[in-house]
């Protein structure tokens, strides 16, 4: 027998629409537009680490179909109108990643994104404290460097760590391991971070701002020149969750389609579907996108740590499994 009552409670669906009252009341207050753009998509995401939702159009000047895609983010979209001068936006709206789900993730879900025009991360940062402040109730953010973070719990550099050091990092703490991981330094450190690191991380009742990530983890954020080089990154937690991923935004077309290539080089050894790089996008990067930093925060997350529930599925109305 099917279950067609709601998985969240009604006080949990009032705290959402409370919630949702109050994000627009704090960009509002701050003459930040809401927009919207197209939730399918011609391009799909070239992020190996992202498992695309696909489906067919048919209809005219498409007879034999065509490929459209569920985004898993409206960033591009969005970096689309920035660079036609729409000037600061954000958007409230459904993104969709298959095969995630579990206690953090729902394969559709909730969520936040916003861009700043003339904002460097700092100046981001700060404004996205401000708004846990505001939804949460929490006290100001702790702010600390992904190497600082990374050394603390690990012992090591992850700007010079080596996958061998990993491994033995990950068998001297009883981690079972892949073979599927090989040699990809980013694929071990990711699974010491979630692993070792992460459920510590914004646990102290302040959430917590990790800065600074290597360049093999930019993807779509400016790499800062330095020694080392750093990605102008940060992602925020609080309770162990991560609740958002900010960028300085990378402005130059050229460098975009390269790692966009070189993401469609890494899915095709993985045997995943290839993805074409969104001609769109770099079009506008090309055309020229302004000096901005943006960041996507997880609503459901949010209201979950709002609500104090111990899973995603508890905050929302249908979860997958009763869609």
């Amino acid at each position: 027998m099917s279950e067609w009552r709601p998985r969240a409670g009604i006080e949990a669906l009032r705290q959402r629409a409370e919630l949702l009252g109050s994000i627009r009341a704090f960009f509002a207050a701050r003459g930040i537009m809401e927009v919207e753009t197209p939730v399918l998509s011609a391009y799909g995401a070239t992020d190996p680490h992202l498992d695309n939702f696909c489906t067919h159009y048919t209809g005219p000047e498409a007879a034999t179909g065509r490929p459209a895609y569920l985004q898993t983010s409206p960033e591009f979209a969005m970096k689309r109108l920035l660079a036609a001068g729409s000037g600061p936006i954000y958007q409230i709206c459904k993104a969709f990643r298959n095969a995630e789900s579990g206690r953090y993730h729902n394969p559709e879900f909730t969520m936040l994104e916003w861009y700043r025009p003339g904002f460097d991360l700092r100046a981001l940062m700060a404004e996205v404290d401000e708004l846990l402040q505001r939804t949460l109730n929490t006290p100001p953010a702790l702010q600390l460097s992904y190497a600082s973070v990374y050394q603390h719990y690990l012992g090591l550099d992850p700007h010079t760590v080596s996958v061998d050091q990993l491994r033995a990092c990950a068998v001297d703490r009883g981690i079972e391991v892949s073979a599927s991981l090989g040699d990809s330094l980013d694929a071990w450190s990711a699974l010491l971070w979630t692993h070792l690191i992460e459920p510590h991380l914004g646990r102290d009742g302040h959430p917590l701002f990790v800065f600074d990530y290597p360049i093999s983890q930019a993807m779509l954020a400016r790499v800062r020149p330095g020694s080392p080089a750093v990605a102008e990154r940060f992602e925020v937690y609080i309770g162990g969750v991560e609740l958002a991923n900010g960028f300085q935004e990378l402005q130059d077309d050229r460098e975009q389609r390269r790692r966009f290539e070189e993401n469609r080089h890494a899915r095709r050894e993985a045997g995943m579907p290839d993805m074409y790089v969104d001609e769109n996008l770099i079009a506008a990067l090309a055309h020229g996108l302004p000096p901005c930093s943006g960041v996507a925060l997880g609503l459901d997350r949010l209201l979950m740590i709002k609500g104090g529930y111990g899973e995603i599925g508890e905050a929302l109305a249908f979860p997958f499994d009763r869609a």
